[in-house]
Order: C-alpha cells, then sequence, then structure tokens
C-alpha cells in the first residue's frame, strides 16, 4: 500500500532521473505523469497510484522543494477541475489514456460548452443539437457562451440536445469536442474590466465521432453533474494560505495606506477578515471530505461563500483607496490565459469580481441547491418537469 515514505521514495527518484534545474519543463511534467505523481490518488497508468487523495500533499511538497515547475494550473483549470474527474467517472480506458496525459501537462487546453444565450441558470434547457447519422458520427449544431479559454482550447466537453421529445433532463447527451474542427467559430466576448476572457462559440455542422461521447446516450445531465460539483469546489475551494487570496491584498493595503484609515473601514475589515479566515478553514474541510469520494453538494455553498466574498472585499478595497481605487490600467481588448485577483489592480478586481456571482452557476440557483440537497428543505415547484423539451415556451 502506497504511505508518505513510498511517495517521497518515488519523488526522489523522479527528481533524481529528472533534475529540474537541467530537464524541460514539458519532459519533467510527462514523467511525473507517467511515475504517477501527477494525481496519486487517480489509477496507474493515468497519472497515479490508486493511492489515497490526501498524500498529494506530500507530493506536491517535495517538489515544490526541489524548485520542480508546475504544470501552469490557472491557465489548465478547466481541464483539471472539471474535464479530468468526468473522464475518469465515465471515459472508456481508451478516452482516458488519450486525453488525461496532455490535459495534465498542459499540452491541451480544455474550455467548457455548457451555458447558451437562453440556458445559463437553467442548463437543462440548452437547445444546442446533436443529430447522429447512421449509427455513426453526430452532427451539431449550435451556440455556446461565456467559454473561457476557448481561444486557447484544444478540447472541449460538450453538452448538447439528442432527444427534444423527453423531458429536458433527459434528453441531453455528454460530448469531448475537438475545438479545431471545421464548423466551430469562437468569438471573442468584451467583458467589463476590457478584456476578453471569455468568449462565444458557435457550431456549424460540427461532427463528433461516437467515439467521443462520455456516457450513454441521453444521460449528458447525469455526467454533467459531475463536472458542475468538481467545478464549484474548483472554483470556491481553492487552497490558499492564512491571509491570501483578496483579503490579504486588502489587509496589506491597510497597513501600507495608514493615512487612508477610518474607524468604520476598519470594523468592515475585521468582520471580511474574519468570514475569509471561515471559508479557508472551511474550503480545508470540504478538501478533507473529497479525499473520501465524490464531492457533494457541499462545493456549491464554498462558491457562494467566494462569490460573495470577492465582491465585498474588491468593494471595500475601492472605498478604502478612495480615488486610487477606481485606477485601471489597460482597457485595451485583450483575450489573457487567465485571471488575476490579486496581481492586478483594486480597479481590475471589483470588476471582475461581479461575474463571480454568475459563472460556475449563479448565487440564485445555488441557494436553491444548498437549500434542497444541503437542508433538506422543500424544493420549489417546477411545473416543466415531465414536459418535453420540444413542447417548453421559449
Amino acid at each position: 500500500m502506497t504511505d508518505a515514505a513510498d511517495l517521497r521514495r518515488r519523488t526522489a527518484d523522479l527528481l533524481a532521473a529528472n533534475p529540474p534545474a537541467t530537464t524541460e519543463r514539458l519532459d519533467f511534467l510527462r514523467a511525473r505523469f507517467d511515475a504517477g505523481l501527477a494525481w496519486v490518488h487517480f489509477p496507474e497508468g493515468l497519472g497515479g497510484l490508486g493511492a489515497p487523495r490526501a498524500l498529494q500533499a506530500v507530493v506536491d511538497a517535495e517538489l515544490e522543494a526541489a524548485g520542480a515547475p508546475d504544470n501552469d494550473p490557472g491557465r489548465i483549470g478547466i481541464g483539471l477541475g472539471m474535464a479530468a474527474p468526468t473522464l475518469l467517472r465515465f471515459g472508456t480506458e481508451e478516452q482516458k489514456k488519450r486525453f488525461l496525459r496532455p490535459l495534465w501537462t498542459g499540452e491541451e487546453v480544455w474550455c467548457q460548452l455548457f451555458s447558451e444565450p437562453g440556458a445559463g441558470s437553467d442548463l437543462a434547457a440548452l437547445a444546442t443539437r446533436a443529430v447522429r447519422e447512421d449509427g455513426g458520427d453526430w452532427v451539431v449544431d449550435g451556440q455556446k457562451v461565456w467559454t473561457s479559454s476557448a481561444h486557447l482550447a484544444r478540447w472541449a466537453i460538450l453538452i448538447a440536445r439528442t432527444d427534444p421529445d423527453v423531458p429536458k433532463h433527459r434528453g441531453m447527451t455528454y460530448f469531448v469536442c475537438d475545438m479545431t474542427d471545421p464548423g466551430v467559430e469562437v468569438r471573442p466576448l468584451r467583458q467589463i474590466t476590457g478584456e476578453a476572457e471569455f468568449n462565444e462559440v458557435f457550431l456549424t455542422g460540427v461532427r463528433i465521432p461516437d467515439a467521443h461521447r462520455l456516457g450513454e446516450v441521453g444521460e449528458g445531465w447525469k455526467v454533467a453533474q459531475t463536472t458542475l460539483m468538481n467545478e464549484r469546489v474548483a472554483i470556491g475551494g481553492i487552497r490558499i494560505p492564512r491571509e491570501g487570496g483578496m483579503i490579504g491584498v486588502a489587509a496589506t493595503a491597510w497597513r501600507e495606506r495608514p493615512e487612508l484609515r477610518t474607524h468604520d473601514l476598519h470594523q468592515r475589515l475585521l468582520k471580511l477578515w474574519v468570514e475569509a479566515e471561515v471559508a479557508r478553514l472551511t474550503g480545508e474541510r470540504l478538501r478533507q471530505q473529497l479525499t473520501k469520494g465524490q464531492p457533494g453538494p457541499e462545493g456549491s455553498g464554498m462558491k457562494l461563500a467566494f462569490a460573495r466574498l470577492a465582491q465585498e472585499i474588491s468593494g471595500w478595497e475601492v472605498e478604502f483607496l478612495a480615488e486610487d481605487g477606481l485606477t485601471y490600467d489597460d482597457w485595451t481588448l485583450r483575450r489573457p490565459d487567465g485571471v488575476d485577483f490579486t496581481g492586478r489592480q483594486a480597479g481590475y478586481r471589483y470588476l471582475r469580481a461581479k461575474g463571480n456571482s454568475i459563472e460556475g452557476g449563479t448565487s440564485e440557483v445555488l441557494l436553491n441547491i444548498v437549500a434542497e440537497r444541503v437542508l433538506g428543505l422543500p424544493p420549489e415547484p417546477r411545473t416543466d418537469k415531465d414536459v418535453a423539451w420540444k413542447d417548453l415556451p421559449r
């Protein structure tokens, strides 16, 4: 059985055979994956050793101390946090072997084709169609929106309507879509920050082989639930040190600008600091729960807390800095690789945080999930539950 001592030995062997100072970054990451030290809880041959998930911290600490390169998780977060767990649970052996290694090393970036202009909060109402041709390829037509990293991605996780004659939750199927295929068009979607971190994606006659289907036909909603639960954990359950993240930036501003301090701002900062620490410790507990199985709806609660705190802390910071808080360095339309909540100016943080209560599931929908699935409260009446998708009013 793999334990901490065994993992330290394996990590030492990896470092000896691939010294970080002299080994190309990609070569090192590939060797780490092949050694089972990418995500130790994954099966052998797929970047892991079938070890307890909690032992990943042992490997990470040893590699960090040795100055080993990481896989730039901020850039490939959708692949790591959403696509990989879904592939692991529902993918065929061929799919896992094909996709997981280049996903983890960052050679292939992933995006998520879920939300649509008419199906955001009510994702199950999506209208993108996938029609199968004579038992072979699927042909997909439709539009997706708010797609992070689509301009960088090689692959996408996609859900599409395959049967309009059944209720909306039962007529979807889940696919892996090649973003380089003919018929895939990515357009930048400029945000309030001035950047185009998001995109809209148009799919016109895109052919997807049935070998790129995840799960059974018509069970896309079941597969998507794994993705969505992991997405909320990835957004709300990021491991940060004490006084890390956005609360750390706010606390630093308080210490460095004593001339701007007021009693009211001090009281509000203390309250936010305590709430941020509670959220951090709750995230630690959630990650410990994850070592024993799949994430549950608790991830929705963490994502809720993250969105509210990000908006309140960034709002406090802009108010504290007064006219300096309104400055923003660059409104040029850019298409960045990711989001930087701590390395930019206060004005950027304030504007970007507005999206936190929308992306990854709106706060209103997540409140319903927590109420029904965590607290056990009665569900809201749903009149469309047994109505065929094609008969729903639009």
